[in-house]
């Protein structure tokens, strides 16, 4: 559960503490690894686009890994808190709510086709002052109707609302590769094996082993973003060796591991 001290006011562009009469406004720059902003919300909806390095975003219902060449929306008003895995060059554009109505209502990760990173590269060249003008309208309207069209990337984990399964659900997003004994996991909750599987179910839309499974993947996303061998992570991750461990990211992805920073939709 967040602490009510844990909400804090995220460093900002200066326009986004208030307000500003642009459509959309956009702000490159590069994050040191480690940085973390803890639970804020914003006023406009926020798209991040990471060129290169990776974050965790973190809100009360899920947990998101973006990677290099994919996106996550926010939406207005959206609680939420970032960590900046690496070294990260990233782009924020900031929408107002009302340009952004046709776009997911839920945190999103997505992939970036080669046009949409074009269409962002051209918006960052406008200087904010003109921020409102024709082209730069045109530009975000384009942009605004390629978010609506993006593929959603499976890259979030859904998280229990209650207090007990969240931190049995955060212990093992932080340690995939153990073990994690389903009876022991019940204990801790004060439950049956039976109930912890029917109660977390009820909780995150998913069967506990198909949440840990995605959980391993999610994990090795980071990880293959951070450098590490595919063989490194399989057993880390508790494969029994990396042909188990492509087949299991294959089949959730569309592609293997070696070639998925090179796939630019999944």
């Amino acid at each position: 559960m967040i602490a009510r001290e844990n909400l804090t006011t995220a460093h900002l562009p200066e326009d986004e503490v208030g307000d500003y009469p642009f459509t959309a406004v956009a702000q490159g720059g590069t994050e040191p690894a480690g940085t973390t902003y803890a639970y804020h919300t914003h006023h406009r909806a926020q798209l991040f686009q990471i060129v290169r390095g990776s974050l965790r975003l973190e809100t009360l219902r899920g947990y998101f890994i973006v990677p290099p060449e994919r996106a996550v929306f926010v939406p207005s008003g959206v609680l939420h808190e970032v960590t900046y895995l690496q070294e990260t060059e990233r782009s924020y554009l900031f929408f107002r709510p009302e340009a952004v109505v046709d776009l997911p209502l839920e945190v999103s990760v997505i992939g970036t086709t080669p046009l949409l990173r074009e269409l962002i590269l051209a918006f960052l060249e406008i200087p904010r002052s003109d921020a409102g003008n024709p082209r730069a309208e045109r530009l975000v309207a384009v942009i605004t109707d390629q978010l609506q069209t993006s593929p959603v990337a499976p890259l979030s984990l859904p998280s229990p609302i209650s207090e007990r399964l969240q931190i049995i659900a955060a212990d093992i997003r932080n340690e995939p590769g153990e073990e994690w004994p389903l009876e022991r996991l019940a204990s801790r909750a004060a439950m049956s094996s039976r109930s912890f599987q029917r109660h977390f179910q009820a909780e995150t839309g998913m069967s506990f082993r198909a949440w840990r499974q995605q959980a391993k993947l999610l994990k090795a996303v980071e990880w293959l973003a951070a450098g590490q061998s595919v063989s490194d992570i399989a057993y880390s991750l508790g494969y029994s060796g990396p042909s188990a461990f492509i087949a299991v990211f294959g089949a959730a992805f569309g592609t293997s591991p070696g070639r998925y920073f090179q796939c630019r939709t999944v």
